[in-house]
């Protein structure tokens, strides 16, 4: 069996298709969710005069398709109209949760928060209608401000809350103990502040000085320096592959 080489931060429903993306690229990885996503019931999210959803991640898209309980066939004519309205997503992986979802028009902006309010002042037009963001109840970046101050009408909708680990399984202490990873995958800056809590407690801070963290941003790096690192990695853009780019690099 080959050994493992990189820990997974990402809630596993996105860790593991990551996980296949890494071996495909002769990477091993353990799978160490510090999150976990929960859905939050309520009415379905009144659309009435809106021009587009943006979403921030796929976990706002999963959230809002259990809220608004899509999915239910061609039959069904508020499913139809929903699955038209357009999605302007942050990066790649929402946007390919909403295509799977059904979306009919899906635009990446393929970066970060300040990537998509670019993209959305540049396309749309205030005048066309508000902007509903399907979030969580936690949020990086000011994706409302930088809409808002263009004139258009932002409505954020709270769709999802994320539970943070309480500590680190048996098997990741002790591959970070035994060293049989070489890094560990940061995706947001919760994310990284979570773990750097979690090795204090497990007490393994002196371990992660030889071990690398793949930041997806700058904002994820800041919270990861925390601790000491043998490297402190930030991809070049705000986008999984960059980051994957730089894992790949380090095993080759």
């Amino acid at each position: 069996m080959a050994e493992v080489r990189v820990l997974i931060t990402r809630p596993r429903e996105d860790a593991e298709p990551l996980a296949e993306r890494l071996a495909a690229g002769g990477v091993d990885s353990l799978i160490e969710p510090l999150l976990g996503i929960d859905c939050l019931e309520g009415p379905p999210v009144d659309l009435s005069g809106v021009q587009a959803l943006l979403v921030t991640s796929a976990n706002g898209v999963r959230a809002f398709v259990h809220r608004n309980k899509t999915g239910k066939g061609p039959e069904d004519e508020r499913d139809r109209e929903i699955r038209r309205l357009p999605v302007y997503a942050v990066g790649d992986a929402s946007a390919c949760a909403a295509g799977e979802a059904g979306f009919e028009t899906v635009i990446s902006a393929n970066g970060g928060v300040e990537d998509l309010a670019r993209l959305v002042v540049s396309r749309l037009d205030p005048q066309g209608g508000a902007l509903v963001h399907v979030a969580g109840s936690r949020l990086a970046g000011d994706l409302a401000g930088a809409v808002e101050k263009a004139g258009f009408a932002y409505r954020r909708e709270v769709l999802y809350g994320a539970r943070a680990a309480a500590e680190l399984s048996p098997p990741a202490v002790q591959a970070i103990q035994r060293r049989t990873v070489d890094g560990v995958m940061l995706f947001s800056p919760r994310t990284a502040e979570t773990f750097v809590q979690l090795v204090a407690k497990a007490g393994l801070e002196k371990e992660c000085g030889g071990l690398t963290a793949w930041c997806l941003s700058r904002a994820v790096a800041d919270k990861a320096a925390e601790l000491k690192w043998r490297h402190l990695s930030v991809a070049a853009n705000p986008r999984q592959e960059d980051l994957l780019e730089q894992v790949f690099a380090g095993n080759r």
